[in-house]
């Protein structure tokens, strides 16, 4: 649920967003014309894309430079009661273009190597910007389209000088191509996640009835039947080599509720999860 949600506009595009999010939490976006910077402070759980799968803690501050797909944030329900934060900065072709009109800064291009991921090493220069745009927030009265250019500017500029400059040098060279998805890879990364049919049909490009299709053809099996397979294939393996609880692999592997997972897994191996650990410790 979305406590609170601010924003600043930049010619009538939502450029700088602020939310305070209260878990659990699902939220799916199509990042299809433009690159986001999103920093959180708070969060359990995860970021999923076709490509990448990012898990959260809620003792750090995160942040993200996303480029053009689909993603999905998942905030899962912690020990503690308090709301996440989430800091997004949209960053626009038409805007990017402006900034850079000639070219990409020499301070980019001397220290760059193109990565594959794209989480960000964060440090107290970017704890410091995220911190400045609380006072805008609270004054957002000084807000105008040439102080926002200013900040998005600033944001480049610090990713570069805190080793991030191989993330900023692909969002601005590479950002704007959409990337075709494999399917198979789609779904081995995705297998543990608690996403929905839809929504990874989405991550596939495909709609739902496509992606059953697809998915049949692929795997020769139903998602539900395949998945449950594989969730508790690996429920059997940390049941045996880790010391993790029963809730604790459920929602490692995708199950938000322990006790349908109980559920699934007792039918599937004719014994709960305690006795399956039990008899396998014998």
């Amino acid at each position: 649920m979305i406590l609170k949600k601010e924003s600043f506009q930049y010619k009538d595009k939502v450029l700088i967003e602020k939310a305070y999010i209260k878990p659990p939490y699902k939220h799916g976006r199509v990042f299809q014309n433009e690159g986001c910077f999103i920093h959180l402070k708070g969060a359990t759980g995860k970021l999923m894309s076709s490509e990448d799968s990012f898990d959260f803690t809620p003792n750090l501050k995160e942040a993200i430079l996303l480029k053009c797909d689909t993603y999905f944030l998942d905030f899962v329900k912690s020990t503690s009661e308090e709301a996440v934060e989430v800091i997004a900065i949209h960053l626009y072709p038409d805007l990017l273009k402006a900034l850079y009109a000639n070219e990409i800064p020499a301070t980019i291009k001397n220290n760059a190597t193109p990565p594959k991921t794209n989480k960000l090493v964060e440090d107290e220069t970017i704890t410091r910007f995220i911190e400045s745009l609380d006072f805008y927030f609270d004054n957002p009265h000084l807000v105008n389209d040439d102080l926002l250019e200013l900040k998005v500017r600033e944001l480049i500029l610090l990713l570069v000088q805190t080793k991030n400059a191989s993330s900023v040098l692909e969002l601005i060279q590479d950002l704007y191509s959409k990337r075709e998805a494999n399917f198979k890879d789609v779904i081995k990364l995705h297998q543990f996640n608690n996403l929905e049919i839809e929504e990874l049909a989405r991550l596939t490009n495909l709609s739902v009835s496509s992606f059953k299709r697809e998915f049949k053809k692929t795997f020769n099996n139903t998602p539900a039947k395949f998945f449950n397979v594989q969730k508790i294939n690996k429920a059997k393996e940390l049941l045996v080599v880790t010391n993790m609880t029963i809730s604790e692999i459920a929602f490692e592997i995708g199950f938000n509720d322990p006790l349908y997972f109980t559920r699934i897994f007792k039918k599937s191996v004719s014994l709960s999860p305690s006795d399956f650990r039990k008899q396998q410790t014998q």
